[in-house]
């Protein structure tokens, strides 16, 4: 790990169709093997199913909808105190919230049984926009296990 400064953050383009950050960053999680226009395919795809399913003209409300519900306020942290490791709550970053976000999506919209992964991202988009789904539950039990824990909180540094 660099201990000199920290690395600075690098310029993000918006993307071409819709003009947000967001999606470009979502875009290049979904991303494999640096195959950046079959991510997009499958994201704007996505994003064209939702339109389509919640019969409205605005996708990226929704996109950023479920971001938003899928952003953890609180996680555990190991923390080693006298032989003992203890789990810490602590608050997390914005830039984490929003990654795990983004990495529990894609994650868990892998796992799902749909035909193609633009079926599969659609609708787990729409059931994290609704408050179901697996990544409203991984969410709800990082919440859980923070506030287990919420008794070793003075561990925090």
């Amino acid at each position: 790990m660099a201990r000199r400064h920290r690395a600075e953050k690098r310029e993000i383009l918006p993307d071409p169709i819709y003009q947000d950050e967001r999606l470009t960053k979502f875009v290049n999680s979904v991303m494999l093997d640096g195959k950046k226009s079959t991510a997009e395919r499958i994201v704007y795809g996505a994003l064209e199913l939702l339109k389509q399913k919640a019969k409205t003209d605005k996708p990226l409300e929704i996109f950023h909808e479920a971001i938003d519900k899928a952003r953890p306020d609180i996680e555990v942290r190991s923390r080693r105190v006298g032989g003992a490791t203890y789990q810490v709550p602590v608050e997390v970053r914005t830039g984490r919230a929003q990654a795990l976000a983004f990495r529990w999506l894609i994650g868990n919209a892998r796992k799902r049984s749909e035909n193609t992964m633009t079926e599969r991202l659609s609708q787990e988009l729409m059931d994290t926009a609704n408050g179901r789904g697996s990544t409203i539950k991984k969410r709800e039990d990082t919440h859980k296990m923070a506030e287990a824990n919420r008794a070793f909180a003075h561990y925090r540094w």
